[in-house]
């Protein structure tokens, strides 16, 4: 029993140790290799983000088309742009000033007449008779004066017969003055250059001063353009009112006509109650006859001519929350966000405005994807033909 156990107490005392044997494995790496370990570590994280960074960064964006265009400087009207209507320059009613029976008419309804041509005749026969028989007194009165000039010169008759020879030879005389004016009035004439219009009566209807008028003719060249200035427009207008640049154009709505420059003949003296406006006139000229009477038409009211206005096509500016703005092109084919004022649109699609230098350069077209900065690629804006002023009829303001 002994023997047993005691070899068992050596077979234990000779097996190894676990925790000594543990701690003999961790004692035989030395710190230099965690520390080498943990510096490889760090480098191939940041090798390895590096190359996640590059990878999420963004090619750089290829440059936008865009259409540019100069600014321009010229000289541009201040105006109001209003509806109106066209008015006869002379209106005629042409009235019988003697009563008889029409036996001739000498135009055609509508025509273009001059002014001592010919419209009717009235039946000048009972004014003639008249006048043939005032002229027979009035030669009889002159011979009767005469026989008394000389039996005065003799001092024969009276003071008295002398006096009433000679008012009887002047009251003849006028007499056949007043009956040739009757017969005159029987030739109808045209008083004025014009277009007659419908006739009222035709040949054997008895006519006279109390009857309708024959017909009607209506001066067209020069015409009038009738239009009204709002209340609003007023200072501004007064501010310019009498100046030399002050005119008036007028244009068909569709464009038919070439623009034409009047001069402004008529602004009332009041506000008319209930519309808030004022009437005003201008004389056109009208050689050709395209303007009638009561055709409606733009007009255009310059005010004054603007010197020197900056200018750039409307399409160039764009409205944001801060307001209108343009992107100006630099020379390095960026971008740069300019704000602006903008004022009256001018003819050949160009706006008046201010901010910008001239013969810088806008971009026209292609303004959705630009930021301030971003690279453009240019081609020149063709603008589109444009020679009448806008279509809206609205009163702006000055700049």
């Amino acid at each position: 029993m002994n023997i047993v156990q005691e070899e068992e107490r050596r077979v234990a005392s000779q097996a190894p140790k676990p925790a000594k044997f543990r701690r003999t494995r961790v004692q035989s790496i030395p710190r230099w290799a965690y520390v080498l370990f943990a510096v490889l570590a760090v480098l191939v994280l940041l090798r390895t983000f590096q190359r996640g960074v590059g990878t999420l960064r963004p090619a750089q964006a290829p440059a936008r088309p865009v259409t540019v265009a100069k600014v321009v400087t010229k000289d541009v009207p201040l105006y109001l742009d209003e509806i109106g209507t066209c008015a006869a320059y002379e209106t005629v009613l042409v009235q019988a000033q003697v009563s008889g029976q029409i036996i001739t008419r000498d135009f055609q309804d509508g025509a273009e007449v001059k002014k001592g041509d010919p419209l009717f005749t009235i039946d000048p026969r009972p004014f003639q008779a008249v006048l043939d028989q005032d002229k027979a007194q009035a030669a009889l009165d002159q011979v009767n004066l005469k026989r008394q000039e000389d039996l005065r010169a003799r001092k024969v008759i009276s003071q008295q017969d002398y006096d009433t020879a000679v008012a009887n030879a002047q009251k003849s005389q006028a007499a056949v003055e007043a009956a040739q004016v009757n017969v005159d009035f029987c030739y109808i004439k045209s008083p004025i250059n014009g277009r007659v219009g419908l006739r009222n009566v035709d040949v054997g209807n008895l006519v006279g001063p109390s009857t309708t008028p024959l017909v009607t003719i209506l001066g067209l060249d020069p015409i009038y353009t009738d239009f009204t200035v709002a209340e609003n427009d007023l200072p501004l207008v007064r501010k310019y009112l009498g100046g030399p640049n002050v005119k008036v154009q007028t244009f068909l709505p569709d464009g038919s006509i070439t623009p034409r420059m009047g001069d402004l003949y008529f602004i009332d003296n009041a506000v008319q109650p209930g519309s808030g406006t004022v009437k005003a006139r201008g004389v056109t000229p009208n050689p050709d006859r395209a303007l009638w009477p009561s055709e409606f038409v733009r007009v255009r009211f310059i005010l004054d001519t603007l010197k020197n206005a900056t200018l750039v096509p409307s399409q160039a500016v764009q409205v944001s929350q801060s307001g209108p703005f343009v992107f100006v092109v630099k020379p390095d084919n960026t971008v740069d966000l300019r704000p602006v004022k903008p004022g009256q649109r001018q003819e050949g699609d160009l706006t008046v405005i201010e901010g910008v230098k001239p013969d810088e350069t806008v971009v026209v077209t292609g303004q959705l994807a630009l930021s301030p900065g971003a690279k453009v690629a240019p081609q020149p804006y063709v603008p589109q033909n444009s020679d009448k002023p806008q279509d809206a009829a609205v009163s702006e303001s000055a700049l």
